[in-house]
């Protein structure tokens, strides 16, 4: 496992293992701000920190798979 794990990372550090890294760059940072817009508005109620954190998590990992459906591989 630690093996594979590794050879991805060299393939992706080579720019050989993303077909199209702009479309993978754009989706994951809409996933991202996406995620931050909720962790920052639930976070202005009076409620413990905890819940915005996994409320906003689940959500970002919920929708990953939607924005990230057309990602290819080489």
């Amino acid at each position: 496992m630690f093996e594979m794990g590794w050879f991805s990372v060299k393939l992706f550090l080579k720019g050989k293992l993303i077909r199209d890294p702009v479309y993978f760059i754009r989706q994951t940072t809409i996933g991202t701000v996406i995620g931050l817009f909720l962790l920052v508005s639930i976070a202005q109620i009076n409620v413990p920190l905890w819940l915005p954190i996994i409320v906003s998590s689940l959500l970002t990992g919920a929708i990953m798979p939607f924005l990230l459906k057309d990602f290819k591989m080489k």
